[in-house]
C-alpha cells in the first residue's frame, strides 16, 4: 500500500521539477513564448481550488476512488500535454493535470495517516519526504534529457507508466471499511468555493504582472473573490454536510497547521523564485548552477522531516515546530547576509537551512491534524493545510513582487522594460528588500508553534 502512495507522490514530485528545465524547447517547437508561464500557473489554480473538494468527497465516499481518480485524471492530462499542439491546448491539457494533482497529494496523505498510527508515521513520512527529495534531482535531469536527446513530449509521457503502477499498486493493495450511506454534496458550497478560489489566485498570480493592480480586470477579480466567498460562509453554515466545515478554522491544532503552510507557501515562492534570479543575475552564475542552489531545500526538507518524527514522540509537536521555526528564521536570515560579490555556497546554505526549518514544521503540524480528528474529516483536515499552502504561495508572488518592482521603479524612477536593462546595482537592493519581508514573515512560524497543543483526540 505504501508503494502505490509513494508512486502517487512521485507523480505529483516529479511533475513540480521536471518541467521547467525543458520550457525552452516546448516554446521553441509549439511557440506561445509570452503566454508559458500559464503552464505553472494553470496547475497551481486547478490543483489548488479542487484539493477541499477531493477532501470532502474522501471523506464522505473513501480514499480508494477519489486516489484512483486523481491518479487517472493525472495521466489523461499527461497524455493530452504529450500530444499538444500548440500553448493554448498544452496549457488546457495541464489544468487536467492539476485536477488530478488535486486529489493525488492530499488523499495520499490521508491514506497514510488512517493506515499507520502516530509512531509508525514517524518512520514512514522519511519513505515519503525521500520521493520529494529524488524527484528533485531526476526530475530537472530528466527533463534536459528528453529535452536535448529525444523531445519535450517525453516528460509528460514518462508519466504514463508511473502512473499506470501507482494504479495498479493501490487497486490491488488498498481496502478500506467505508460507512455506505447517503450523503449529500454540497454542490453550492463546492462551486462557491472554487470560484472565489480561481478568481483570488488568479488576481494574487497577474496582478503587477499581466495587469496593474488598480487596472479593472483587478478589481474584477477581487471583488468576485470577496463575494463568492461571503457567500460561500454563509451557505456553509447551513449546508448538511460542507465541503469545508468553517469549524475547521477555530480548530487550534488545525489552525497551527494551515498558518504553517500558508507561511512556508509564502517562503517557497520567495526561494524558488528570486534566489535563482540574485545567482543569475547578480552573481553572474548560469540556470543551471542557480538551480542547484534552491536544490538545497529540497535536501534539507526531507532531511528534517525524516527526523521530525523522533523530535515530535519525544518533546511533542508543539517543540519540534518551535525548533523548526527557529531553524526557518536562521535560514531567512542568512539570506540577508549574501552580496555581490558572495560564493554559490553562501546563497546555498540559508536554502539548505529553511529547508530544514520547513520539514520540521509541516511534517508534525500535518500529522498532528490528522490525529486531532476522526476518519470521516481526516481527509479534509489533510487537504485545508494543503490548500493553505498554495494560498500562501499565491500571496507570496503577489508580495513579494510588488516589493521588487515597487524597490526598482524608486531607483530608476519608472518601472524597467525588461529584466536585462537592470544593473546588479538595482537588483541588488530590490531582491535584497525580497529577502528582507521573507525573514520578518518567517517570525510567523512563531505563531504556528504557539498555537499547536497535543492533540485530544488520537488515531479515530
Amino acid at each position: 500500500m505504501l508503494l502505490g502512495v509513494m508512486l502517487g507522490t512521485a507523480l505529483v514530485a516529479i511533475d513540480s521539477t521536471i518541467l521547467a528545465t525543458a520550457v525552452p524547447s516546448i516554446v521553441a517547437d509549439v511557440g506561445g513564448f509570452t503566454q508559458f508561464p500559464w503552464l505553472f500557473s494553470v496547475y497551481l489554480l486547478a490543483q489548488a481550488v479542487s484539493t477541499p473538494v477531493y477532501s470532502k468527497l474522501a471523506d464522505q465516499y473513501g480514499r480508494k476512488p477519489l486516489m484512483l481518480l486523481g491518479v487517472g485524471l493525472f495521466v489523461l492530462g499527461s497524455l493530452l500535454c504529450g500530444f499538444a499542439w500548440g500553448m493554448g491546448s498544452l496549457i488546457v491539457f495541464r489544468a487536467v493535470q492539476g485536477l488530478g494533482a488535486g486529489a493525488v497529494q492530499p488523499i495520499g496523505m490521508t491514506i497514510i495517516g488512517d493506515i499507520y498510527s502516530v509512531e509508525e508515521r514517524a518512520k514512514v513520512q522519511g519513505y515519503i519526504a525521500s520521493v520529494w527529495a529524488i524527484s528533485s534531482v531526476v526530475g530537472p535531469t530528466l527533463g534536459g534529457v528528453f529535452s536535448d536527446y529525444l523531445s519535450w513530449r517525453w516528460i509528460f509521457f514518462v508519466n504514463l507508466p508511473l502512473g499506470g503502477l501507482a494504479a495498479w499498486a493501490l487497486w490491488r493493495n488498498f481496502s478500506e471499511q467505508v460507512e455506505r450511506r447517503p450523503h449529500r454534496i454540497d454542490y453550492a458550497g463546492s462551486l462557491l468555493l472554487s470560484l472565489g478560489g480561481i478568481t483570488l489566485l488568479l488576481g494574487l498570480l497577474e496582478g503587477g504582472v499581466r495587469w496593474a493592480w488598480d487596472s479593472p480586470a483587478s478589481i474584477s477579480l477581487f471583488a468576485v473573490a470577496i463575494a463568492s466567498l461571503l457567500v460561500f460562509v454563509a451557505v456553509e453554515r447551513r449546508a448538511a454536510e460542507p465541503v469545508l466545515p468553517l469549524w475547521v478554522f477555530g480548530h487550534r491544532v488545525l489552525a497551527s497547521a494551515m498558518l504553517g503552510s500558508v507561511v512556508v507557501g509564502v517562503l517557497m515562492l520567495g526561494l524558488s523564485s528570486y534566489v535563482p534570479l540574485y545567482a543569475q543575475s547578480v552573481l553572474g552564475h548560469g540556470a543551471l548552477v542557480s538551480g542547484l542552489a534552491v536544490a538545497a531545500l529540497t535536501l534539507g526538507w526531507p532531511i528534517a522531516a525524516s527526523n521530525a518524527g523522533r523530535l515530535y514522540l519525544s518533546i511533542g509537536f508543539r517543540a519540534t515546530m518551535a525548533i523548526g521555526a527557529v531553524v526557518g528564521i536562521a535560514g531567512t536570515s542568512l539570506l540577508l547576509l549574501i552580496g555581490p560579490d558572495s560564493p554559490l555556497w553562501l546563497v546555498a546554505l540559508p536554502c539548505f537551512v529553511m529547508g530544514l526549518g520547513f520539514g520540521l514544521v509541516v511534517s508534525p503540524s500535518v500529522i498532528a491534524a490528522q490525529s486531532a480528528v476522526d476518519w470521516s474529516n481526516r481527509a479534509v483536515a489533510t487537504g485545508t493545510t494543503m490548500f493553505a499552502r498554495s494560498v500562501g504561495s499565491a500571496v507570496g508572488v503577489a508580495v513579494f513582487g510588488a516589493l521588487a518592482n515597487g524597490e526598482v521603479k524608486e531607483r530608476l524612477g519608472h518601472s524597467a522594460p525588461s529584466l536585462e536593462d537592470l544593473s546588479v546595482g538595482v537588483l541588488d537592493p530590490a531582491i535584497h528588500t525580497v529577502f528582507a519581508a521573507s525573514a520578518a514573515v518567517a517570525v510567523l512560524l512563531i505563531g504556528a508553534a504557539a498555537l499547536m497543543r497535543p492533540p485530544a483526540k488520537v488515531d479515530g
